[in-house]
């Protein structure tokens, strides 16, 4: 086996590294404390084909794989951003990018795919509701066949970046459930040109207050008879869980990468912290009760990074790769909430200030505990499709 990144993944690393080292710690607090969008690295992203990586050549993308855009996104939430940051490469170059390269038809992707790597047409996907929560074979938002159409009704919940979005991917029930013939069919996941529905008064979207990851704004949704051409569907129509697996586990890595990243940002404030804070004549970092805990949570965090390396990696040979997303998930999870805990335990009672930015990516890293799917769901998983233990549901 070889663990070494390719030259194309290194390329990626230190060239992400070097573009963000402009963007640090302040920026992102300024951006938290604003409650508004990076657009300046947004714009540097795009402009440099970094949000491309994924995207075939033909549509003005790298070509590269789900690793390299894995990499980057580690990065980029090391450099300033933490957790916060997995919603540049989730929301846009994930799930449009990568999703549209392996379902899309050819007139989705020439369509779509060109401004999606510029940075110039950007997305959003749409899944949970308010009565499934996790259960998404549970969602009621349905699709009516209307002539050409699909109309599309009901609601969404937690939907992030609709207010920057061109386009919603958007899970509904293309067939009733008593009609489908069998628990995950029936499903379609359609393209729904956001602006266009919102001027029809079809759409309409709330903010919602949230405690965390400021930068981008997360929303119910009201679908009221969207109207949606045919040939936007993703996929084959009732098919769409076959497309949804295909969304679920590249936003598994991708959120696995970013808090693999938010975890090596908290350690080294949190380590630096250490090395200079003098107490009783003596860095504080010489004590074992502050060393040892941040030398945990880096094995810890070193053990994540392999685990997505490794999801992304098989993702990109076409090989199963959902229960490697999901120990990715879990123990990357883990890592960034328990460097950040450790960070805010190191600085004392100074990391309640916001003067410092441990306040913020412990905030931000709790909710990765959550997001995209429960911790409870991935052990849920690895109990039954891991170990073979009965199912409890």
């Amino acid at each position: 086996m070889d663990f070494a990144l390719s030259e194309q993944a290194v390329a990626v690393r230190d060239g992400m590294r070097e573009l963000c080292s402009k963007f640090g710690l302040d920026y992102w607090s300024r951006c938290d404390a604003e409650h508004r969008w990076p657009e300046e690295l947004w714009a540097e992203l795009g402009a440099g084909g970094w949000l491309g990586l994924a995207v075939p050549e033909e549509y003005g993308g790298a070509g590269l794989g789900l690793l390299e855009l894995a990499v980057a996104q580690e990065e980029l939430s090391a450099s300033g951003a933490g957790s916060a940051g997995a919603f540049l490469y989730l929301l846009t170059p994930g799930f449009g990018g990568v999703t549209l390269t392996r379902h899309g038809t050819d007139e989705q992707r020439r369509e779509l795919l060109p401004g999606i790597a510029a940075g110039t047409t950007q997305t959003c996907f749409a899944l949970t509701e308010p009565d499934a929560g996790s259960n998404a074979l549970a969602i009621s938002t349905s699709a009516r066949r209307d002539g050409e159409d699909f109309l599309l009704r009901g609601q969404k919940i937690w939907i992030s970046g609709v207010q920057r979005a061109d386009w919603m991917l958007v899970v509904c029930r293309t067939t009733p459930a008593a009609e489908a013939g069998g628990r995950t069919r029936g499903f379609s996941v359609l393209l729904v040109d956001v602006k266009e529905a919102q001027a029809a008064g079809t759409l309409e979207f709330t903010p919602i207050p949230k405690a965390g990851s400021r930068i981008v704004q997360s929303n119910t949704v009201h679908f009221d008879d969207v109207r949606v051409p045919a040939h936007r569907v993703l996929g084959e129509p009732g098919a769409g869980f076959a497309v949804l697996w295909d969304i679920l586990n590249p936003e598994r890595i991708l959120a696995s990468a970013s808090a693999v990243g938010a975890a090596d940002l908290a350690l080294r404030i949190a380590v630096d912290y250490a090395r200079e804070r003098t107490v009783f004549d003596r860095p504080i970092g010489a004590n074992q009760a502050v060393a040892f805990p941040l030398a945990q949570v880096k094995a810890q965090t070193e053990l994540a990074r392999l685990m997505a390396h490794k999801a992304a990696w098989l993702w990109d040979r076409g090989e199963p790769s959902g229960h490697e997303a999901n120990i990715a998930k879990l123990t990357a999870a883990n890592a960034a909430w328990d460097a950040a805990d450790r960070a805010f335990q190191t600085f004392g009672g100074m990391a309640y200030s916001d003067e410092y930015p441990v306040a913020r990516l412990h905030r931000d890293a709790r909710i990765a505990k959550n997001i995209p799917v429960a911790e409870e769901l991935v052990l849920a998983h690895i109990a039954t499709q891991g170990l073979g233990l009965p199912r409890s549901y």
